[in-house]
């Protein structure tokens, strides 16, 4: 689930692997790309962290973020 966290959208992703997490993360900024609104993401092992805001607005959550957080919802 994601949180409303210092307005941003955050959500951990946990993998079995590094390139599991990798393939994820790959597919995440072909769809992010795609949107033209990008993530602010790090990756850690198997772990990868996603904060979602709309720097446009002054980095608050709007409606690109909650559908970008779906898009990302429906790779994993």
């Amino acid at each position: 689930m994601w949180q409303n966290i210092n307005n941003q959208l955050y959500k951990k992703f946990i993998f079995a692997d590094f390139l599991e997490a990798f393939s994820f993360m790959k597919k995440v900024a072909e769809v992010a790309e795609k949107n033209q609104h990008h993530p602010n993401w790090t990756n850690v092992y198997n772990v990868v962290e996603i904060r979602l805001s709309t720097h446009d607005a002054g980095n608050v959550i709007t409606d690109k973020d909650y559908h970008l957080a779906e898009l990302i919802d429906a790779i994993h």
